[in-house]
């Protein structure tokens, strides 16, 4: 028997250097996907603290799992959420990761790392395992980013039973590559759904900042790699789609 089970991802402004913002965004958009029905809400690449890949900034807003700023978020969520999938820069005792929490019933039921960093992300320490989650019946685990061009990062999570590969990303990028690279995000993807046979669920930003720009796309796509829901290119929204099983 088919088991048909809602999915959220949001694609959202970039906002740096500003926690308080950041976790006001995500507990509204919490709120829009549990009263949408959703298991599962993803956000994207380090979204609560911003992507920055400069020493300052990771050092200054860095947090551990147990921070006060990440324990005021956690009091914050509404009961009976969705399950959430948040990207943020992870403190940690020997230094810092490019990290996603997998918030459960108001707690941190654990943390993926990027495994495959980019080289200008020389101040993070590379994760080297793929831990494996469930809601309601929907077994999924984390890429980040990068981690999406590398099969054997999908794979790792097939192989443990996965259902779903969720994707946080960050595509803020200089305006030519950003052009060129939009069409080919979603292609890679349903490379890695076709090798694996996994739905992914992938979760992006949008805007400008510095000369940069981001522009998406925030998709959900299904084992044959086609998409099935996606965002508009330049557009904040709430992706909202369902996942047959």
């Amino acid at each position: 028997m088919s088991k048909t089970i809602r999915v959220a991802a949001a694609q959202t402004v970039e906002i740096i250097g500003d926690v308080a913002k950041a976790s006001a965004i995500a507990v509204d958009l919490v709120k829009q996907s549990k009263d949408a029905g959703a298991s599962l809400i993803c956000f994207p690449e380090c979204f609560l603290q911003g992507y920055v890949c400069e020493r300052p900034h990771v050092e200054r807003f860095a947090l551990s799992v147990s921070a006060p700023e990440m324990q005021k978020f956690l009091n914050s969520i509404p009961e009976n959420s969705p399950s959430i999938v948040l990207g943020f820069i992870e403190a940690l005792p020997d230094g810092y990761a490019n990290s996603a929490a997998i918030i459960q019933n108001g707690k941190i039921a654990g943390c993926y790392r990027k495994t495959h960093l980019l080289p200008r992300e020389t101040m993070f320490i590379a994760g080297n395992a793929f831990p494996l989650f469930s809601t309601d019946d929907l077994r999924f685990g984390v890429n980040i980013c990068n981690d999406a061009n590398f099969p054997v990062a999908a794979q790792s999570i097939r192989e443990q039973g996965a259902d779903l590969l969720v994707c946080c990303a960050n595509n803020m990028l200089p305006r030519g590559v950003a052009e060129n690279w939009k069409d080919k995000h979603n292609a890679i993807r349903g490379q890695r759904c076709r090798e694996t046979g996994l739905w992914l669920l992938s979760s992006d930003v949008t805007g400008c900042r510095d000369g940069l720009v981001a522009l998406g796309p925030t998709s959900l796509l299904n084992p044959r790699g086609d998409v099935i829901q996606e965002v508009p290119l330049n557009q904040t929204a709430l992706l909202l789609g369902d996942i047959t099983l």
